[in-house]
């Protein structure tokens, strides 16, 4: 009993400790869950984004309320994002008041995107005050306003009352830009009065959804003149000469909106806006939504048009999510609000097949050639038929990765894989494709499936849910065939290799040259590095820094890591031609290739014992076998 008394002390002062902090603070309200009731009133939220040169949004909303207990949500689970991605560090400011004085909130312990307030008696609206600090450095996210772009996202600039389903919550929005601005949006413009725009009231599901994109310098096209539906794309820029257009090049976005009705047969969207970036500063981003996309690219897309077919089929990708992703949703995806966790399991097919028909539509409408197309899939499939990590984890396991990484750098993403059910998931959607073909005699294929599964409900936008039989019970209606082994085998299972039957049965291998594809070449060009993946296992920098290590490859074995930079090469100062001579002179010859790098403060050398030359991938006919790449590439009539 004597042994255990510093113990039961210290138990009892711990319980005492407790009960007084307990009776020193009210009990904490829960959040309350969300009811399919009508928010009662209509909220009223002005944003102000005229601030460029300190970057901050400024808030007001006014929220009808009644007497009592009331908690507000900022949003978490952001659309499009998978993951608990809401911006919460950058709301600052918060402040509340009814009939003139302040009225105190609470952040919950446990749930941090809620507020608590009690509204005092008397009140029946509540006005909140707050700012969005937005990056002013990568480092801090992504940049969303500069002295030329804005950016506005209305996740980052709303609170909401916890309670109540989104689509039952309705909002008026306004938003006060910059002089002499314009912008593009799918929400619906009641009026503007200079520079203040009003927008019709909406429920917030739909404004969540409904992204803004304004600037200095601003052009729209029409991508399907005479359409009763109408497509437009809205183009802000740095500087007024990155938005001059070619002819030919609007024609390619009008030919991919026209290839996209023709595979799907429907639309799901009232009107659809292109929302397109052109910037140095401005963040870049691909992001769906269900009448919109974000897009953000560099300032060179109409004017270096030779050079940017790598990064062009971002739009058919964003468009294809109207219908695979925002109008067919996982069921999984089917909450209440924004702070209800969402379930990505079938990611492979929202992000996979999409990736599969980015792909297919940038070459049936020519904004990407057929020979891009295909040096884009041997660049996939090399990836992930290097990838290490397919050993140990399959890429079903990776739509977890929103969650689990919250899209941060890895040290070995090749070991660690990211979220490759995108494009592994695409060489998946090339494999079933080809499969329908070739069990059909070619005369169906996954555009069948397309019509079948997303062309439902013509003209709604209301979201129909999916679940994994229902893929599989389309699938079996377009080809009768044992869709369930060969899906999972694909999706469960672990290397060696890629999954690239779908290739092999479209006619074609992948194989290693010694010469890059133009695909490879515009891909280092844009990350001002040089590609040894495939020889010595690592990818090197302008200036001598190693990225992207293979795992078991070369460099790895060598102790290579991400964070080594490479100083000499065979005793010459490291320049990337003339780590590339070393590897080809090591081809013919026994000596290993000798690299001074540096780690920290320290330098050692390393010898690499490899003798394959250069090595890039891309892919070669198989004799004798139909060529099915050239019929998935085919536009459509």
């Amino acid at each position: 009993m004597t042994a255990h008394a510093p113990f039961l002390f210290a138990t009892r002062t711990a319980s005492s400790l407790a009960l007084a902090l307990a009776l020193s603070f009210p009990a904490q309200a829960a959040v309350p869950a969300p009811v399919d009731q009508p928010y009662p009133g209509t909220i009223v939220l002005k944003v102000d984004a005229t601030n460029l040169s300190q970057q901050i949004f400024r808030m007001r909303m006014t929220v009808p309320v009644k007497p009592g207990p009331m908690t507000f949500l900022y949003p978490q689970w952001l659309p499009a994002n998978h993951g608990p991605s809401g911006p919460l560090t950058q709301l600052a400011g918060l402040k509340f008041t009814a009939n003139g004085k302040p009225v105190a909130w609470t952040r919950d312990p446990v749930e941090v995107f809620a507020f608590h307030v009690t509204v005092p008696e008397g009140a029946t609206t509540l006005e909140a005050e707050y700012q969005f600090l937005s990056p002013l450095d990568p480092a801090q996210g992504r940049i969303v306003m500069t002295d030329d772009i804005l950016g506005l996202q209305w996740p980052s600039v709303t609170l909401y009352p916890a309670g109540y389903v989104a689509r039952r919550i309705t909002v008026q929005p306004s938003l006060t830009l910059p002089a002499g601005w314009q912008y593009g949006t799918a929400l619906e413009t009641a009026q503007r009065t200079g520079d203040e725009v009003q927008f019709k009231a909406h429920d917030l599901e739909t404004l969540i959804d409904s992204p803004l994109f304004a600037g200095r310098h601003f052009k729209k096209f029409d991508l399907d003149p005479g359409a009763k539906v109408r497509v437009s794309l809205n183009v802000v820029a740095d500087n007024a000469e990155s938005l001059e257009a070619k002819p030919e090049q609007i024609a390619a976005h009008r030919a991919m909106v026209q290839q996209s009705l023709k595979l799907f047969g429907s639309h799901h969207y009232d009107h659809y806006d292109f929302l397109l970036a052109l910037s140095d500063e401005f963040g870049g981003v691909g992001r769906e939504h269900h009448q919109s996309s974000e897009n953000g690219v560099k300032p060179g897309y109409f004017t270096d048009w030779a050079r940017t077919e790598a990064g062009r089929d971002l739009l058919p990708h964003e468009y294809t999510h109207s219908w695979n992703g925002k109008f067919r949703r996982p069921s999984g995806q089917d909450v209440p609000n924004f702070n209800t966790p969402l379930q990505n399991n079938l990611l492979w097919v929202y992000e996979g097949q999409t990736q599969y028909w980015g792909s297919v539509l940038g070459a049936r409408s020519g904004m990407v050639s057929q020979a891009g197309a295909r040096d884009a899939l041997a660049s996939t499939a090399a990836r992930y038929d290097n990838t290490g990590g397919r050993s140990w984890r399959p890429v079903q396991d990776t739509v977890n990765d929103p969650i689990v990484a919250g899209r941060r750098g890895l040290a070995w993403s090749n070991y660690q894989r990211s979220e490759d059910y995108y494009s592994e998931g695409a060489l998946i959607w090339l494999d079933v494709d080809t499969k329908i073909r070739e069990l059909s005699g070619d005369k169906r294929s996954l555009d069948d499936f397309a019509r079948a599964f997303y062309g439902i409900n013509n003209g709604s936008y209301l979201p129909a849910f999916y679940t994994f039989d229902d893929v599989v019970a389309t699938l079996t209606r377009v080809q009768k065939f044992d869709w369930v082994p060969f899906l999972r085998s694909r999706l469960d299972g672990n290397g060696p290799g890629a999954p690239l039957d779908g290739l092999t049965r479209a006619g074609w291998k992948l194989v290693y040259t010694d010469t890059p594809t133009d695909y490879i070449k515009g891909g280092e060009e844009r990350s001002k590095s040089t590609d040894f993946s495939y020889s010595l296992g690592f990818a090197v920098r302008a200036d001598g820094g190693v990225s992207n290590v293979q795992w078991d490859g070369a460099g790895f074995r060598a102790g290579l890591a991400g964070n080594t930079t490479i100083v000499a090469v065979n005793n010459k100062v490291f320049k990337p031609e003339v780590l590339k001579a070393a590897v080809k002179a090591s081809k013919t010859g026994k000596a290993p290739i000798e690299l001074l790098v540096k780690k920290g403060n320290n330098l050692r050398t390393i010898s690499l014992d490899y003798h394959g030359g250069l090595r890039y991938p891309r892919l070669e006919r198989i004799p004798g076998t139909p060529d099915r790449l050239e019929a998935i590439y085919k536009a459509l009539k």
